[in-house]
């Protein structure tokens, strides 16, 4: 009698909800943006203590020519007509290929010597979005997302969990020895040494120390303050946007820590009703203030431009209290922005007929 009751309100709540769709659409779907008929698109590859001194001319020429060498490739998916979120995954893929950068090949190591590593995909014309975080094999983090978003019916997967289903959908898998380079551990060490905790063995696989060269000894040293996160932001010819957020988190982190990139609102979100927004910063602040939803609200609701919101946010309310990092920003009429309050945040954006701007500094535009 109790499985019949059951058996007759699950269907009654069934009935609710597809009447509820066949009013409404796609659950969570937003009214779609006007197109512009012009693309554009923003890179940026981690802030913090970015300086000319410490970067040097080898490591700014290396810089900016892969941040150049992904705009581009984005930029060609907008141009032959490609969506937002397909420009925006690839992108994000050739960051988290590069080890230049803290995204999964580049990924920096937690206190126990692993890699763990996050991202997230949003779609601002259906409110759509996927994440996964603290998984460990997965070559392309922000591929895991998308498919997470596209083929489950949930948001974030994290863990063992989210590997798994990674190998269930097919998807390149690398060993810990993949995602290693000489110059993050050797900023790993000298951080746990300066803090006074056990140095991890090194992962297997890799070489020996000393058996390779780092990729760049300017990459880090110990006690630079780099938030590595990676993220892009889009905006094609239809006028919808997306955005992407991929990291290797907190260097000498403690295992099991998620930051901000793969939480929707925090550092990654998209609407075509306001902006698309990737971060980079110290997570916990942007949790706590949900960073990158704010942004898009105060353009929403209080219609700011993007520059205002992404000012109002990062320099008025993080500053103050040492909430530092940055935004990249696109709006669904072709508006770009971005803001930060570190020395430095390597950043790029193209807009449809424009040229590509690279900027690293604070004194850059």
């Amino acid at each position: 009698m109790r499985g019949t009751r059951v058996r007759k309100a699950a269907a009654i709540c069934m009935g609710a909800a597809v009447a509820w769709t066949a009013v409404t659409g796609a659950a969570g779907q937003s009214a779609p943006s006007k197109a512009t008929g012009h693309w554009a698109i923003v890179v940026h590859g981690g802030a913090g203590d970015i300086e000319r001194a410490k970067l040097g001319p080898e490591g700014d020429k290396a810089y900016r020519a892969a941040l150049t060498k992904v705009i581009e490739a984005g930029a060609a998916v907008l141009n032959r007509g490609g969506s937002s979120l397909d420009a925006v995954e690839t992108a994000v893929r050739m960051l988290e290929d590069n080890p230049l950068f803290n995204a999964a090949r580049g990924a920096v190591f937690t206190a126990d010597g692993k890699t763990e590593l996050d991202a997230a995909i949003m779609d601002g014309a259906t409110m759509r979005a996927g994440a996964v975080a603290d998984v460990s094999h997965t070559r392309y983090p922000i591929t895991l997302a998308r498919t997470v978003m596209e083929k489950t019916p949930y948001v974030l997967m994290v863990g063992p969990g989210a590997d798994a289903y990674s190998v269930h959908a097919g998807m390149e898998q690398e060993p810990a020895s993949y995602y290693f380079t000489e110059s993050r551990w050797q900023s790993l060490v000298k951080q746990l040494q300066k803090e006074g905790r056990p140095i991890p063995p090194r992962p297997a696989g890799v070489p020996p120390e000393g058996g390779i060269v780092p990729v760049a000894q300017w990459q880090e040293t110990a006690g630079t303050r780099r938030y590595g996160t990676v993220g892009v932001v889009a905006v094609d010819r239809k006028g919808n946007v997306a955005a992407g957020t991929s990291t290797g988190g907190l260097q000498g982190k403690m295992p099991g820590r998620v930051g901000d990139s793969p939480l929707v609102g925090a550092g990654t979100y998209a609407s075509n009703q306001s902006c698309a927004i990737s971060g980079t910063g110290v997570g916990e602040y942007f949790i706590r203030y949900t960073v990158a939803r704010d942004v898009c609200a105060l353009v929403q609701y209080k219609g700011y431009t993007l520059q205002q919101a992404a000012d109002a946010v990062i320099q008025k309310k993080l500053r103050p209290i040492h909430g530092d990092g940055g935004v990249i920003a696109v709006a669904p009429d072709g508006q770009m922005a971005w803001s930060f309050n570190t020395p430095g945040m390597f950043r790029a954006r193209l807009a449809e007929g424009g040229k590509v701007e690279v900027h690293i500094y604070n004194d850059e535009p």
